[in-house]
């Protein structure tokens, strides 16, 4: 299977891979470098915007020009011809001890994101997980989290999955579209005997879940049953998640980590790199966020 580095762009902290059918290009995020940037595989070319505040996820919007972007505490909205930002929603207050990380659109438009836990004081973590309608309104489904990841719905939009990197597992939920409810939590993937631990994660037309196991330089394939029935060795320590792309979604972007996160790891010369991989596997369209852009 052909892996292949694009370009000699490196991030500190890559993330959140999302990939725009209307401009054919990639979209993805440095954290800690505090950029959004944008992969154009029509040219080979990379730019990026520069931000005031760390960038955890972006989402699609009804506008091809503007971007969600949960940062920090807020959520955003970057207009990518001009660079210009905006605060869209408060999310948590500045003054908690979390950032907003990992996130993604339901299919019907709602916002899911989950916050990471940076005081590691030893206690329970103050991470959240939580769910913006398309009114705003902001709601708490998760509590005590360590680091939020994983998030990604079946084909179908009945099945929810969502992660805590730092308790090392990935739970299934049932969801309720009409309602935007998750149920019925059970464990879908323990890492206790996989590599490294679970991180960013999207989900193929055949409802199979791939996620990026990050310090553990590999990506699974994981059934809807929850059997791992493929293992891909990565040139890299730390991937962090995969996205598909491409004209017809059967290109597997894997975004990556370098110098940032909360663990030093071995780098190599493709530390923070942005991968493409041939999996013969389609991915399936990333939901509009629902919510207006209010420029």
């Amino acid at each position: 299977m052909r892996i292949d580095v694009v370009g000699t762009t490196r991030a500190k902290l890559g993330e959140s891979p999302v990939w725009c059918p209307v401009t054919q290009s990639l979209f993805w995020v440095d954290i800690d470098g505090c950029q959004v940037l944008r992969f154009h595989p029509s040219t080979g070319t990379h730019e990026h915007r520069p931000l005031t505040q760390r960038p955890g996820s972006i989402f699609l919007s009804d506008d091809p020009d503007v971007l969600f972007v949960a940062a920090e505490h807020e959520l955003l909205t970057l207009r990518w011809s001009t660079g210009q930002t905006r605060s869209r929603l408060a999310i948590e207050a500045t003054d908690a001890p979390t950032r907003l990380n990992d996130g993604r659109s339901d299919p019907e438009g709602r916002l899911w994101v989950g916050t990471m836990d940076e005081a590691r004081s030893g206690q329970l973590p103050h991470g959240r997980l939580f769910r913006i309608d398309s009114d705003d309104a902001v709601s708490v489904h998760q509590e005590q989290v360590g680091v939020s990841n994983g998030l990604a719905f079946s084909p179908d939009g009945r099945t929810m999955y969502w992660a805590d990197s730092s308790r090392e597992t990935v739970w299934a939920f049932d969801y309720d579209r009409d309602t935007g409810t998750p149920s019925r939590q059970r464990i879908f993937l323990d890492f206790a005997e996989l590599p490294g631990k679970p991180d960013g994660a999207c989900v193929d037309t055949d409802g199979c879940y791939w996620i990026a196991c990050v310090y553990g330089s590999a990506l699974l394939r994981v059934t809807p049953k929850g059997t791992v029935n493929r293992r891909i060795e990565l040139p890299v320590t730390k991937p962090s998640m995969p996205a598909f792309g491409g004209p017809d979604l059967r290109q597997l972007y894997v975004t990556s980590i370098s110098s940032g996160g909360r663990e030093p790891a071995p780098q190599s010369p493709e530390a923070g790199a942005l991968l493409v991989l041939d999996v013969e596997a389609q991915g399936i369209p990333e939901p509009r966020v629902a919510l207006s852009t209010n420029w």
